[in-house]
């Protein structure tokens, strides 16, 4: 109580320092992209542009448009950022994925569809996603889906989209989880905590779960720390922890998405979702 009465009456500016201060306080930690995507093999045209996956949007839509949101009114991803997700998914075809940051699942259930789909194109079965959040998401007791103002838990959701046998939902701090796993994932979609600490840490967790020629999808990332839609809002802690990720000397390189081909949020086509790649001399 009187902690939460401390912190509403701090300037927002020295918590900001604070935050700023711990950050820098970590130790420098190892980032391994030897399994990281090579930027050179980042072609937006190609993933975003693509007739087959059109059609296969075009055919899992009907059941996706069970998932209803209130859109803007939930924190989660936005209907455009969740197309892109499916895409990406599509075009870099893993067989395992991992999702830090489960929320109202919004992602989640489009990840899953899209691996549905590439194993029922003829490809190798899908291992399925593991998605992991620090609240129990699915708890029938709390029903913190509620207070989004959606009417099913992510596990329902996924249930009636037909793609539950796919997600392993966790509840877990993700630096724990990605500190005790033993799997490694082709794609592992980094969405959590923003706070700069965390990303930089989570970045390189990743890193180590990572399979060769793996992918890692940023989400909420504001090129120089501008606003990307005309409401202002920025987080800086993904810009921030690259940067610094990159001032530490690894050769790692931030591919924002920019423009998407359909609407994403406030009247645009822009997305905060990024790709991290690794430059190769």
């Amino acid at each position: 109580m009187l902690r939460s009465l401390v912190r509403r009456l701090t300037p927002q500016s020295v918590l900001d320092w604070k935050k700023k201060r711990e950050f820098l306080a970590i130790p420098p930690l190892q980032f391994n992209l030897d399994n990281l995507l090579p930027a050179k093999d980042v072609t937006l045209d190609r993933i975003f542009r693509n007739p087959d996956a059109d059609r296969t949007w075009d055919a899992s839509l009907p059941k996706l448009q069970l998932f209803d949101v209130p859109d803007g009114t939930t924190g989660g991803v936005n209907p455009g950022d969740r197309r892109a997700v499916f895409y990406l998914v599509y075009h870099f075809r893993p067989r395992s994925l991992l999702e830090i940051g489960t929320h109202i699942g919004a992602s989640t259930v489009h990840i899953a569809s899209a691996l549905k789909r590439l194993g029922e194109a003829g490809g190798a079965p899908p291992a399925g996603m593991v998605s992991v959040d620090i609240e129990d998401l699915n708890d029938p007791n709390q029903k913190l889906w509620l207070k989004y103002g959606v009417k099913h838990s992510p596990k329902e959701m996924a249930d009636r989209i037909g793609v539950g046998s796919l997600v392993e939902f966790v509840t877990r701090p993700s630096l724990d989880y990605m500190a005790s796993c033993k799997r490694k994932f082709d794609f592992i979609f980094l969405d959590g905590d923003h706070i700069d600490k965390t990303v930089y840490q989570e970045v390189s967790a990743a890193l180590n779960l990572l399979s060769p020629g793996g992918v890692i999808l940023l989400h909420d990332y504001f090129p120089n720390m501008k606003p990307l839609w005309s409401n202002g809002v920025v987080l800086p802690g993904p810009v921030s922890a690259t940067e610094r990720i990159r001032r530490e000397g690894a050769r790692a390189r931030v591919v924002p998405l920019g423009e998407l081909p359909w609407p994403t949020k406030c009247n645009s086509n822009v997305t905060s979702l990024a790709l991290l790649t690794k430059e190769v001399a």
